[in-house]
């Protein structure tokens, strides 16, 4: 396993990070659960990704039973606040002081754990003046409940603006958490030169764009049994739109000859490739079996050199989508109910 600074500070993370969305508490059993963490743990991965809104609370609960009894000290657990949970009354939501400061209590509580290493705003709040927002992440950090702060999903101005209020009250952030993969490069326009300015790293999800870089969805085809697509917990739904781009799972296909002959998986090549970009510090990698883990790990410290990404960029053609705009409507204008 390799490891990389988070930002402009000391912390270092595996570059493979795990992450229990759409897992943990719905599409997986507990031990089953159990069993991936630990072969993520086998696998040296150190670093564990969370939210409190996963699976209304559950998946927090099952990475702590998961980890307990781990040396405390050798990981690094991250979570996040602002999606509607609990109840979903009208203060269990958003980034308001309130609801930052009792989420970070009841995050705390489900992971057994004293502190997280990072605690994130999973979207941007427009309801919430943003000064209040990053006051409250201040005390967080200042009361040892979180080390450093990140964010989800921002846009290059709203990072800015962030970091600036977070410099200010004297408290580091210094990441951002956004999708991006083969198919999905939005980020690259503002996003990332932004954060590379500020001294900001990326956690990105979905390296793998929900499967479909798998090679496994053909198109015309049905979708395999077994698959993420074929879920009716939610996994289905998060994957539709990509699966009705024929042209995109045509084109996903041309990349089965580039792995083949780097001798990596379809998988393996699109965690590496997103590995590539300096400003990325981690790929996001969640899984319903252990034998997944083991597989994106290995493409932990895998180098692609430009001939190879030109024969990506070639093989996906205009399928990629890369319009910095879309960053902008990411986060709900309103709170979420």
């Amino acid at each position: 396993m390799h490891f990389r600074y988070l930002g402009n500070s000391g912390l270092k993370i595996s570059e493979i990070t795990y992450g229990n969305w759409l897992t943990h508490g719905s599409q997986v059993e507990n031990d089953a659960a159990t069993a991936c963490v630990n072969a993520a743990l086998d696998a040296g991965i150190t670093t564990f990704d969370t939210a409190d809104t996963y699976a209304n609370l559950k998946a927090e609960e099952v990475l702590g039973d998961a980890l307990a009894g781990q040396r405390r000290e050798s990981l690094e657990i991250f979570t996040k606040v602002y999606f509607p949970t609990g109840p979903k009354g009208p203060n269990d939501t958003g980034l308001s002081r309130k609801h930052i400061i009792e989420s970070i209590n009841g995050s705390l509580r489900r992971l057994r754990t004293d502190y997280v290493d990072l605690y994130q705003a999973h979207r941007y709040d427009y309801e919430t003046p943003l000064e209040e927002t990053m006051q409250a992440f201040a005390d967080v950090v200042r009361s040892g409940k979180a080390l450093y702060i990140g964010v989800s999903e921002w846009t290059a101005e709203q990072l800015r603006a962030g970091h600036a209020l977070a410099k200010d009250l004297g408290v580091q952030l210094i990441s951002s958490q956004p999708q991006y993969s083969m198919v999905w490069r939005v980020i690259e326009e503002k996003v990332v030169p932004t954060s590379a300015e500020l001294g900001i790293s990326q956690i990105v999800w979905s390296p793998v764009a929900q499967g479909i870089l798998t090679g496994k969805y053909l198109p015309g085809s049905p979708a395999p049994e077994g698959s993420r697509a074929a879920d009716d917990k939610g996994g289905a739904q998060m994957i539709s739109g990509m699966l009705g781009r024929e042209e995109l799972l045509r084109r996903v296909q041309d990349l089965r000859p580039i792995a083949e002959e780097l001798n990596l998986t379809m998988a393996q090549l699109a965690v590496a490739w997103v590995l590539q970009n300096d400003n990325v510090a981690a790929a996001l990698i969640g899984a319903s079996r252990p034998e997944q883990v083991a597989e994106n790990v290995a493409a932990s410290g895998v180098t692609l050199d430009q001939a190879v990404l030109t024969r990506i960029d070639e093989a996906l053609g205009d399928t990629v989508v890369r319009d910095s705009e879309k960053t902008y409507s990411v986060s709900p204008k309103s709170r979420l109910v």
